[in-house]
């Protein structure tokens, strides 16, 4: 069928839509999805931004501190069986070395009379209570009337005595001279009335500073020790020793041959050892009932250590004093031989590693001793050990000191043996705050 013909003689399609889909272009812009992918893409810039700062604050940011940890135990002993010394046996010894310690004793368990050793406590009291300086002489004692009768009445009975005339003076230092070199009794008894009022006045001091140093078992009835009353032990007397060589008039005393004194002239020493085996004092005593008694005191030198030991040797045995303090003498020096045999450098501490400094970030380097830790003692010694450390950064190079270990004076440095590396870039960015 043909169409019907227009005006004008012209065709046209209806407006009228076919039947099925129809596909169109839209003439409105499409703004909204613009917008979004602007709005994606200033994120994507901000969180780039942000990443990149935060980079550079977690790679700028300082490093933790290294830890470090040793092993070191606070007390070390010295390697070895602990040395069997020759002591008496009968009778009682004592031994210990200054800054070191005990080395040992033997019997003392009963507190025995001690003779002149007594003299010790007297003249540690005298400087206790009038101390002397230097070349000082000290106030003067002016011997009276009473003090020449109680002389004469101790030659009856055979006691070591100098001749006193009343009227004499004598400086502290001389009466201190002649009470512990001859070991005058008569002036023990003179010192006593002097410092004390009265003998028993004196002996009150001389128990109270013997209760002070915890001289638990002695007791002095006189100032001399004549009596067997006064009594102790070697223990309690190494205690005393110790304390009265603090005094410097005292250990320049007790280290002399002999001196000069008014009336009695020339007084010696009765300690035959002085200068033998390093003995430089202390006091010699001896009685039928005490027996030969030696308090003393030697130097001697292990390396470049000087060392001070102080000893007592009591109760040895003897039909008279000359008999008893032979006796006695044989046993110090059998005993400072063994010492000085004993008495070494020993190694506590080997230079091996003994602990571990660890970064944060994990690498680890060991340390060690720059050397072996020596000090001077004898086997079985217990040796107190201070460690120190040093803040080692937060990381450290091969042979840097980190800290210290120290023992009876000798020092010794610990020492990183490695380097630690360096933190890597991923444990930088990615460790915490």
């Amino acid at each position: 069928m043909s169409s019907a013909p227009t005006s004008g003689g012209s065709t046209y399609q209806s407006a009228t839509p076919t039947a099925g889909p129809q596909t169109y272009q839209s003439s409105v812009p499409k703004k909204p999805r613009r917008r979004g992918l602007i709005a994606l893409l200033v994120v994507v810039f901000l969180l780039v931004g942000l990443f990149g700062a935060g980079t550079a604050v977690q790679l700028k940011r300082e490093l933790p501190p290294a830890t470090l940890a040793t092993e070191i135990a606070t007390t070390l002993k010295i390697p070895g069986a602990a040395p069997t010394m020759p002591w008496p046996s009968e009778g009682s010894a004592e031994l210990m070395i200054e800054g070191l310690g005990r080395i040992g004793g033997s019997g003392g368990e009963t507190a025995e009379p001690i003779g002149s050793v007594a003299k010790v406590m007297t003249a540690y009291v005298i400087l206790k209570n009038h101390p002397l300086d230097g070349d000082e002489e000290g106030p003067e004692l002016t011997v009276t009337a009473a003090d020449v009768a109680d002389h004469d009445r101790r030659t009856l009975t055979g006691q070591s005595l100098v001749p006193v005339q009343v009227g004499e003076k004598l400086t502290e230092r001389d009466a201190l001279e002649a009470l512990m070199l001859p070991s005058a009794n008569n002036i023990a008894h003179q010192l006593a009335v002097w410092d004390g009022g009265t003998e028993a006045g004196f002996l009150e001091k001389m128990n109270a500073a013997a209760d002070e140093l915890g001289m638990t078992d002695s007791e002095y009835t006189d100032p001399s020790g004549f009596l067997p009353t006064t009594i102790s032990t070697a223990p309690d007397q190494v205690k005393l020793a110790r304390a009265a060589l603090k005094f410097d008039v005292f250990a320049e005393i007790v280290e002399l041959r002999d001196a000069q004194i008014p009336v009695a002239g020339k007084i010696r020493n009765y300690n035959d050892l002085l200068g033998v085996d390093g003995v430089f004092g202390i006091k010699t005593g001896s009685t039928d009932q005490a027996g030969g008694n030696l308090v003393f005191a030697a130097r001697l030198k292990v390396g470049a250590k000087n060392l001070v030991i102080v000893g007592a040797v009591f109760n040895q045995p003897g039909a008279n004093t000359p008999e008893q303090l032979v006796a006695v003498n044989k046993v110090v020096r059998k005993l400072l031989a063994a010492v000085e045999k004993t008495v070494k450098e020993y190694s506590v501490l080997p230079a091996k590693p003994v602990g571990t400094v660890q970064t944060a970030w994990g690498s680890s380097s060991t340390v060690t001793p720059k050397t072996a830790l020596k000090v001077v003692g004898w086997p079985g010694l217990a040796v107190k050990v201070k460690t120190t450390t040093t803040k080692p950064g937060a990381q450290v190079s091969a042979g840097q000191q980190v800290g210290e270990v120290q023992a009876s004076g000798v020092r010794v440095p610990l020492l990183a043996d490695a380097a630690t590396s360096e933190p890597s870039l991923w444990w930088k960015l990615t460790r915490r705050p």
